[in-house]
């Protein structure tokens, strides 16, 4: 069996969600031609045995002939044998054909949002990214799965289509008239299906969206007591997508039970005619046999033809919001030619000057700005930012990523092994120490090897913080840029943090966003910044004695 998920997806088509589904059944082409090759002879083998029953019937039964129903017999049993093998192979197939697509949806959506990076949550939900996740990727995977079943009902309709004709032209154009009327009156019923489907889908992300939003923001939710409002509207959302759910159901029913009936309606019409048949002589009692077993046998391709039919829809849909994520451009694209740089680094749109080597604070007496200027320094959002005098426009983004780092308070803590999610490194236990988060190690019954649940919610909102502080201390980069770093813990913890931070960074650029006068008295310098503009700039404790606004807007939580 392959290795999944394979180690490069590949460049999608993203030209339309036609093209998509193309590519992604062009670059698993042996899979997709394999799993065709034995669902046709899975088919065929079974297309052959009504034939080979009503032939065993003819020149064995009725003519008492031993040697030729042994014979017949023998062929049958072939056939099914055939047929067994065929059956597993095409199942195996088309389970891999599956599993590849889905994966390589997934990878190509995973890989492409990671590039968007801070793009992502401005232009699309969260609801719809994980719908494409758990539900459209199951679409993509089911369209490749069908062809196979789908290329064996194609030929095995032909097939039969040729050996009734070949037996009895009347009966024969009964059952090839009836099979394609029963598909000409199904068709129109799949396209509300498609709709209440579609309808259900975006509901569903709406109330992914909610749910997601509610959970991230719990403890504030509670905090302001907007808990029961928010239920409430989730509660209203999720019987929507209740009713759109039993619509879908109504559509759904309708349409098996359709298939159901109107099979049944030709088998009634071509048992009697061919009944009547063999009463007149016209044809034998196997052939009557046969053409039973036919148009029995036909329901299934056909029911395929239609199954495939409606996958497909489902997965062009599908495509389509894989297609709308594949498509959101970076709003910073990467046309940088540099790799490095080095020096100053000025935002000049603040006024800021970060020197290299220092510990550099921005009290802000908005929050806003200090996470736009943390934006502007680590190119998260455009700005006339230069380092060294190069303009940070001019630095490939992959090399920005790796030299500046920004934590905010959006960072989240990812599902895992917790020495996987900090990073491992030689400064594992110090960046633990500097973060003051090696009791939170210590309490648990693993230590290190303790899997995280996503977002970190078994943890308090002071141990995410310090456990994010820690990541962004192991990742160790050139610049690190930490936005109120220290506002989910305690007075105490937050002057130990202060402190250690200020010796783990010693002789490294960082940025400290922040207005906690205890961390401010440990930076090498100081920057106020009102109205977006930086006003004064100093030492913390000079700043209290000349700047008035700096003092009122750093000892508010004193006087609070």
């Amino acid at each position: 069996m392959r290795s999944l998920p394979v180690p490069d997806p590949g460049t999608p088509d993203r030209r339309s969600p036609t093209r998509f589904l193309l590519w992604v059944a062009r670059v698993q082409a042996a899979g997709m031609a394999g799993g065709a090759a034995w669902g046709v002879l899975w088919m065929v083998t079974q297309a052959l045995m009504p034939a080979t029953i009503g032939r065993a019937i003819d020149a064995g039964i009725t003519v008492r002939n031993t040697d030729a129903l042994l014979l017949w017999s023998g062929v049958l049993l072939g056939l099914g044998a055939v047929q067994a093998v065929a059956g597993v192979m095409r199942h195996r197939f088309a389970v891999a054909n599956w599993l590849g697509a889905a994966f390589r949806t997934v990878q190509v959506t995973t890989r492409h949002a990671a590039h968007l990076g801070a793009t992502l949550p401005k232009r699309l939900a969260t609801g719809e990214v994980v719908s494409v996740g758990i539900a459209d990727v199951s679409q993509i995977g089911n369209a490749m799965d069908i062809t196979a079943r789908g290329a064996g009902a194609v030929v095995a309709i032909i097939l039969v289509g040729a050996i009734l004709l070949f037996t009895s032209v009347p009966l024969g154009l009964v059952v090839l008239v009836g099979v394609p009327l029963m598909a000409a009156i199904v068709a129109p019923m799949l396209r509300p299906l498609h709709r209440s489907q579609k309808h259900q889908r975006d509901l569903q992300g709406e109330l992914t969206t909610r749910s997601t939003d509610i959970v991230s923001g719990l403890r504030v939710l509670r905090g302001i007591g907007g808990e029961q409002v928010f239920a409430g509207r989730y509660r209203e959302e999720s019987q929507a997508v209740r009713a759109a759910g039993v619509r879908v159901a109504r559509s759904d029913s309708l349409l098996e039970g359709a298939q159901v009936l109107l099979p049944g309606l030709l088998v009634a019409l071509v048992t009697w005619i061919g009944a009547r048949f063999a009463l007149s002589g016209q044809i034998t009692i196997g052939q009557l046999v046969s053409f039973y077993g036919y148009s029995v046998f036909l329901v299934e391709p056909m029911r395929t033809l239609t199954e495939a039919a409606d996958k497909i829809t489902k997965a062009h849909v599908a495509a389509r919001r894989v297609i709308r994520i594949l498509a959101t451009e970076p709003e910073l694209p990467d046309e940088g030619r540099l790799t490095e740089a080095a020096g100053d680094l000025v935002d000049e749109a603040s006024g800021l000057t970060v020197r290299p080597g220092r510990l550099t604070a921005v009290a802000a007496a908005s929050p806003e700005d200090a996470q736009a200027i943390a934006d502007r320094l680590g190119r998260f959002a455009d700005g006339a930012v230069t380092w060294g005098g190069v303009p940070v426009r001019d630095l490939r983004l992959p090399a920005m990523r790796e030299a500046v780092l920004v934590s905010d308070p959006g960072a989240r803590l990812f599902s895992g092994r917790l020495r996987e999610e900090l990073g491992e490194g030689g400064s594992l236990d110090e960046a633990l120490h500097a973060a003051c988060a090696t009791d939170i190690v210590e309490e648990l019954p693993e230590g290190l090897d303790a899997e995280v649940a996503e977002g970190g919610r078994e943890f308090s909102g002071g141990q995410q913080q310090r456990l994010k502080l820690a990541r962004a201390l192991v990742a160790d980069p050139q610049v690190l840029i930490l936005v109120e770093p220290t506002s989910a813990v305690d007075a105490h913890t937050e002057a130990r943090i202060a402190g250690r931070l200020a010796g783990f960074r010693r002789g490294r650029t960082t940025v400290v966003c922040t207005t906690s006068p205890l961390v401010l008295d440990w930076a090498d310098e100081v920057a106020f910044v009102e109205s977006g503009r930086v006003t004064a700039a100093g030492s913390h404790r000079d700043l209290l004695a000349t700047a008035p606004r700096y003092a009122a807007t750093v000892t508010r939580e004193e006087e609070a």
